[in-house]
C-alpha cells in the first residue's frame, strides 16, 4: 500500500511554505538543504533540496528547483511513498515503462530508496522507500 503526497518545486520553497501555514495553519517539520549533497554545489548552497510540510490536515513536499525554471504545470510531481522496496520497485517500472527516468530507483545517500521519472502520459513521479 503507498500513500501519495503532492511534491511541488518553488522558486523559494521556505517563502512559499510559510505563505501555506499562514492560510491553512500547520508547521514545517523538516528540511534538507543541497548542502547535505555528497560533493554539493555551490551555487545551490543554502537552498532546500526537501521540505516537509504540514498544513491544512495534509502533507506536502516542496523544494527549491535547482537548475531548471519553474513553470507553471511542470512544477509538481506526485509522489508514492511504499513500506516494502519491491512494491515501490514495481510501481517504478510499471510507471515509467515508455516514459523518461529523471533518476533510477535505488538506495539514495540520505538511506531511503528513491527515484523519479516522467510517465508517457506526462505526469512525473517520485518512488520512495523510507528506511525508518
Amino acid at each position: 500500500m503507498a500513500k501519495l503526497y503532492p511534491y511541488l518545486f518553488c522558486k523559494d520553497a521556505r517563502a512559499q511554505a510559510d505563505f501555506y501555514i499562514k492560510s491553512l495553519g500547520g508547521e514545517i517539520e523538516s528540511v534538507q538543504t543541497y548542502d547535505e549533497m555528497p560533493d554539493p554545489d555551490p551555487a545551490l548552497e543554502g537552498r532546500v533540496m526537501h521540505l516537509v510540510l504540514q498544513a491544512g490536515g495534509i502533507r506536502i513536499f516542496m523544494a527549491d528547483a535547482a537548475n531548471q525554471e519553474i513553470e507553471p504545470g511542470t512544477n509538481i510531481d506526485l509522489t508514492l511513498e511504499f513500506t516494502s522496496v519491491e512494491e515501490a520497485e514495481k510501481a517504478f517500472g510499471g510507471l515509467s515503462e515508455g516514459g523518461d527516468i529523471f533518476m533510477p530507483f535505488e538506495k539514495m545517500f540520505w538511506g531511503d530508496y528513491f527515484g523519479r521519472f516522467q510517465d508517457r502520459y506526462g505526469v512525473r513521479w517520485q518512488i520512495s522507500v523510507s528506511e525508518e
